[in-house]
């Protein structure tokens, strides 16, 4: 998530099929598109690494919406979460916080308290998205991409990290993944499909490809990590206006 990467190769050909659809056209195979998102929201999501972000700027570049990074495991809050998620507010952006999941460091809802505590929460202004929780490979260990948990236990840590969030908040979070994590560490668990937004993460590809078990559609698609906007680039499944009602909670 809103890592500084090297710019796909085929970024160009991708950008343009997003262009296609966003005014009409079918360039994108979506995977359960609604029919009436014929233009789906542009948007981005950010963190650290993108530091001071030019909200004005971003906003006029078509920027609808952003995920800002809040908290990693119990240990870590972005230094630049107030002045991101507050600038982006300001500038007109509909805008949510996200956790980086550290399933081997401490339970689903201690993690959960932590992010709430530290930018997580919601409230149905019509401005705040839904809590996400970012699960995806382990990238401080490589061996252990699942983070050593089994695929049970791994199902049980986000239950319980959705639970507390629920809890806390009155809304679900959203699960950021890909396909392949999910069905590798979780053991195609189709648990939590009926209850919980996707984010599908998919790079390099002209659709978001075939969905985590248990979802027929995807609610934001990351499609790649660089472009007009600071960040990674993502789509809402929907128009400007389903966004606003999804962040109300309806």
């Amino acid at each position: 998530m809103a890592r500084d990467r090297k710019p796909s190769r085929r970024r160009a050909r991708l950008v343009a099929a997003v262009a296609a659809l966003a005014a009409g056209g079918s360039a994108l195979a979506l995977a359960g598109i609604p029919a009436a998102a014929a233009s789906p929201a542009k948007g981005h999501d950010v963190s650290s690494h993108q530091k001071n972000v030019d909200w004005p700027s971003a906003k006029a570049k078509g920027a609808t919406f952003v995920y800002v990074k809040a908290t990693e495991s119990t240990d870590y809050v972005n230094p630049y979460f107030a002045e991101q998620y507050d600038g982006a507010r300001t500038a007109g952006i509909v805008r949510g916080a996200y956790h980086f999941a550290r399933p081997d460091k401490s339970s689903g809802a201690t993690q959960a308290a932590y992010f709430v505590a530290h930018g997580g929460d919601w409230k149905a202004d019509g401005w705040t998205l839904p809590p996400a929780l970012d699960i995806e490979y382990n990238p401080y260990d490589k061996k252990r991409g699942c983070y050593g948990l089994s695929k049970a236990k791994m199902v049980g840590w986000i239950k319980a990290f959705s639970a507390e969030v629920r809890r806390e908040t009155g809304r679900r979070p959203v699960i950021y993944t890909t396909a392949h994590w999910w069905n590798t560490c979780t053991g195609s668990s189709t648990a939590l499909a009926s209850t919980h937004a996707l984010w599908i993460a998919r790079h390099e590809s002209a659709d978001a490809g075939s969905l985590p078990a248990g979802w027929s559609y995807w609610t934001f698609w990351q499609y790649d990590n660089s472009g007009s906007l600071p960040g990674d680039q993502n789509l809402f499944n929907g128009t400007a206006g389903q966004l606003k009602k999804f962040a109300r909670g309806y």
